[in-house]
């Protein structure tokens, strides 16, 4: 299985202290959401195209703009 990359890579912080992680592909992407806990309707969103994503119905990069978004509205979004 390839993993569906995106780019530039999207730069969240994690639960622990002064750690940040960088999203670059769908697989990484699904995986960090399902970690957050506000699950709005950004994080909806992001899951539902990180979901048409894996089944080839939707592009990586829309992935990053969707997960990018879902990063703001938790908190998480570090600076590019």
């Amino acid at each position: 299985m390839s993993l569906h990359w995106f780019s530039s890579a999207v730069t969240v912080s994690t639960s622990q202290a002064g750690v940040r992680f960088q999203v670059s592909n769908t697989e990484a992407a699904t995986a960090e959401l399902m970690k957050w806990t506000k699950r709005g309707p950004h994080w909806n969103r992001a899951v539902r195209v990180c979901m048409a994503s894996l089944a080839d119905q939707a592009t990586p990069q829309e992935v990053r703009r969707c997960f990018r978004l879902a990063a703001k509205e938790e908190g998480v979004l570090l600076p590019e």
